[in-house]
């Protein structure tokens, strides 16, 4: 298999980072206000959509705990902003890349005769007897049909939320917010968007090590074989 390039392997690593700083600032931010809405507005006077049993770090949201966490809204808004945007570059120039050299065509979009429901049982089949993946084998189906997925949609829709929910860019392009129905909608979108790119990164992880953990790990650091 081809040797990735290494404009894939550094804004894999550099998305990587931007990833675990916006998740664990997003728990802060989500701690300060664990209740979820729907529509432009929502507060603790209003019915929640659903709420998180976690105590939160303001003691004007009612939780059911007789306590609060440290609040650390601030700093963590703040850094979410940051990385959120390093994202949207990093992301812009693995897109751009990834048509210009024929990445996505070669490693993502599936041929023809693998969509077939015969050959998407195979894969499965594989997946749960927990077969190894033969050294330097292709993508999967799966895999292709998973990864995209998250590179044009899962990621995609994360950013689309979160610049709805930032007043200073819907107040220029107030149709990013109204496509999504509404502050709190895009707030609680935005929310089951991270669980499951938390739930795909875990399942990637899971993948790295059935496949050979040293030889996946070389291919992202030092480029020795396709992988993403």
């Amino acid at each position: 298999m081809a040797a990735a390039s290494s404009t894939v392997r550094i804004t894999h690593w550099v998305m990587t980072l931007c990833f675990f700083a916006m998740l664990v600032t997003g728990v802060e931010i989500v701690i300060s206000h664990p209740r979820f809405y729907w529509g432009e507005e929502g507060n603790v006077n209003t019915p929640a959509l659903f709420q998180l049993p976690i105590p939160a770090s303001r003691g004007t949201v009612p939780t059911g705990y007789g306590y609060v966490l440290p609040d650390q809204n601030g700093w963590s808004r703040y850094l979410h902003f940051q990385a959120g945007w390093a994202l949207v570059l990093t992301g812009f120039c693995y897109v751009v890349h990834g048509w210009r050299a024929g990445h996505f065509r070669r490693n993502l979009f599936p041929a023809a005769g693998e969509l077939s429901v015969g050959a998407v049982i195979d894969v499965m089949k594989k997946h749960v007897r927990f077969e190894r993946p033969a050294e330097g084998a292709p993508y999967n189906v799966l895999q292709r049909l998973t990864y995209l997925m998250v590179v044009f949609g899962l990621v995609p829709a994360m950013i689309w939320t979160g610049l709805a929910m930032s007043p200073a860019f819907t107040a220029g392009f107030p149709f990013v917010v109204d496509w999504v129905g509404g502050f709190e909608s895009a707030r609680t979108i935005h929310f089951f968007v991270t669980v499951a790119l938390v739930l795909f990164l875990v399942a990637h992880i899971a993948m790295i090590f059935l496949a050979g953990f040293k030889s996946r790990m070389r291919a992202m650091t030092v480029g020795s074989k396709e992988s993403v």
